[in-house]
């Protein structure tokens, strides 16, 4: 080659460089822009004699500075902190509702209870009682308001996973025809087209804060995308689109899933989770928007039920046994979309007993002679039996009935207190039914002979049974010579409970009952006690109902004692501890989101700083190159000027 050739092929590379340099420098501030370099190589040498001479440069491709290892670092990093920043934007408005000290549901129970122990001071008047109900339907508002507000958080969180669906789908399809353009364009594995490969891999990026992405190689230069726990969304110019729809058994719940024309195949959502917006989303909708509706459900379905049940056992101002003074609470029951179309049963549950209530979802499954109902968070099963029933059976505290002819294969999804709080609403409204009177009332005669008394009594659910419920006077009768009492109701069995507490069952029609002091007799649901030492043919007497009992308060006075008695989760915790538990549980996640967003976000730059290194464009070096390459196209072309002068020289001496 000619000392001309040698020139050109200099000045042909150091422009290229130039033009490299110049659209680095341009698209410096391009996010998702890597800097490309320049690589030359030596043209083959040509033999001369015993050598070889040189024969110049020439541009072998221009390089995209790319780092694998940083790039995946980068996607999971931000992964992660779009995760916790979705999640934390979200429990943090449920945080702020639980918390607030004036309109949370703290006060309203305090304001509730407070009612219950003035109408238990003040049985009489209607004032009292007024203030009671008003107190009770003020709790009642307060339920349903925060069930609201609940409720829109999930909406909201319903219409960004929408929004968030339709993003993604919009990006796969992008990244799909890039990948298509890239693969026309890269048959030269060469020469690559640079900034087509740095769109996609901006679309990855972004596509990554909404969903947990994971990239891998295909064919002709393609990339693989998968979301989730490596659910395929782009394969070579093919995307798989995403859809959204509503649960099975919840048309409230937005759920995720491939669409195959028509139809959604729906995706768990745990499929979906572990990274990205949509990550932080479902795992804030299945874990802590969940838990709290469920445990706030579960405070007011045990309050109702337990308030009801104490409420029943006592007498009304009219001289009635006490009525419902909340409405029943009754579970949802989410009939599955997929169940045959021939299926007519019906399920309907009633919490009735707040110390076996859970906070857990149920699933109910029809095998074709049983219905099983699975309890979700452990997977303990129970068989309703009967089946068909002859009455409700009781599960976790909740009543089941089921009516109707199933077929096999169907499922129900049973959440026994998430709708609880919207559902808690108040049964009375006239004040003289309020139950605040024992129904039952117990007597010493002035004329017995020793110092035995016998206690004020109470009944329980057993006496509900109308064939215990007392109607007239049951007289005890202590007879000194044996030591016992007479007079026991023959048709009941007596229970004795002595003051060590062991306990001794009397079948009904036992004549004589042994007596020592302090024993606690139960007999047809009534409880009395009797203490001191009884004189000879001394009576103690049980009347029922309790007539003139306008002014007894013994009823009351128990309803007001279930603000501090432990009775949910198993008799463990009161009323206000499980509301505050729950507010604990919501305030410890929200700042184990905000920590750990704090975290990520610095993991997140971190890793972006450690990528640009690699990949982003310096000002400085950039404008040293230009030097370089100026200086290298000045002196290729003075070697041009030269190698045309010599040429002249070479023509005129031939003249």
């Amino acid at each position: 080659m000619s000392i001309l050739g040698v020139g050109k092929s200099g000045l042909l590379a150091a422009q290229v460089g130039l033009a490299t340099t110049g659209h680095n420098i341009a698209n410096a501030n391009v996010e998702g822009y890597h800097r490309q370099v320049v690589i030359q190589g030596n043209s083959l040498p040509e033999a001369s004699g015993g050598y070889f001479v040189g024969t110049g440069t020439e541009v072998v491709t221009i390089q995209r500075q790319y780092d694998d290892f940083l790039s995946k670092q980068l996607l999971g990093a931000e992964a992660r902190a779009a995760e916790q920043n979705g999640y934390y934007s979200q429990i943090s408005q449920v945080d702020n509702l639980l918390a607030d000290s004036t309109s949370g549901l703290s006060p309203a129970l305090q304001d509730f209870f407070k009612g219950v122990q003035d109408a238990a001071s003040n049985p009489a008047t209607d004032a009292s009682r007024s203030a009671m109900l008003s107190t009770a339907n003020t709790l009642s508002a307060r339920f349903q308001t925060m069930s609201d507000r609940l409720s829109e958080i999930g909406e909201g969180v319903n219409a960004q996973i929408k929004t968030t669906v339709a993003e993604v789908n919009s990006f796969a399809a992008q990244i799909g025809k890039l990948n298509n353009d890239i693969a026309g364009l890269s048959s030269d594995t060469s020469a690559m087209p640079n900034d087509l490969m740095d769109q996609r891999d901006h679309l990855i990026t972004e596509l990554n804060k909404l969903v947990k992405v994971t990239v891998a190689d295909g064919a002709n230069s393609t990339l693989t995308v998968s979301i989730g726990s490596g659910q395929p969304l782009v394969i070579g110019n093919r995307n798989f689109e995403l859809a959204t729809g509503t649960s099975l058994t919840d048309v409230s719940r937005i759920t995720i899933g491939y669409k195959a024309g028509d139809k959604v195949s729906e995706l768990p959502e745990s499929a979906l989770q572990g990274g990205g917006a949509l990550g932080g989303l479902l795992s804030f909708r299945s874990g802590a928007l969940d838990e709290a509706q469920n445990k706030l459900g579960q405070v007011a379905a045990g309050l109702a039920a337990s308030f009801n049940a104490q409420h029943a056992l006592g007498q009304d101002r009219n001289g009635a046994m006490g009525g419902q003074f909340f409405e029943d609470v009754k579970a949802y029951v989410g009939m599955d979309a997929r169940n045959s179309s021939l299926s007519t049963a019906t399920i309907t549950g009633v919490v009735k007993d707040a110390t076996a209530l859970t906070t857990s979802n149920y699933d109910l499954n029809y095998d074709g002679a049983n219905f099983v109902l699975t309890r979700q968070s452990d997977g303990q099963s129970t068989v309703i039996n009967p089946f068909p029933q002859t009455e409700p059976q009781m599960i976790d505290g909740v009543e089941y009935s089921i009516t109707g002819t199933p077929q096999t294969g169907d499922h129900f999804e049973i959440r026994p207190t998430f709708a609880a709080a919207s559902g808690f609403n108040v049964a009375l409204s006239d004040v003289s039914k309020i139950a605040l009177a024992a129904p039952i009332s117990t007597n010493t005669p002035l004329s017995n002979t020793g110092n035995g008394k016998i206690s004020v009594g109470s009944v329980d659910d057993a006496y509900l049974d109308p064939a215990n419920t007392l109607n007239g006077t049951v007289t005890l009768t202590y007879d000194k010579d044996t030591g016992t009492l007479s007079g026991f109701p023959a048709a009941q069995d007596v229970v004795v409970t002595g003051v060590d507490g062991t306990s001794t069952t009397y079948p009904a029609g036992t004549a004589t009952i042994p007596y020592a002091e302090g024993d606690k007799f139960n007999f047809g649901g009534i409880n009395v006690a009797i203490t001191g030492t009884p004189g000879d043919n001394d009576t103690f007497s049980i009347t029922g109902p309790n007539a003139g009992g306008t002014k007894d308060n013994r009823n009351g006075a128990l309803l007001a004692d279930l603000q501090s008695k432990n009775i949910l989760n198993g008799g463990q915790t009161t009323f206000q501890s499980s509301y505050a538990s729950m507010v604990n549980f919501v305030g410890n996640k929200a700042r184990e989101a905000q920590i750990g967003g704090l975290a990520a976000d610095a993991a997140a730059t971190q890793a972006k700083n450690a990528h640009e290194s690699v990949v982003g464009v310096n000002l400085d070096e950039e404008a040293a190159n230009l030097l370089r390459y100026q200086q290298a196209y000045q002196a290729a072309g003075k070697m041009m000027q030269i190698a045309s002068q010599l040429f002249d020289v070479l023509v005129s001496l031939g003249r």
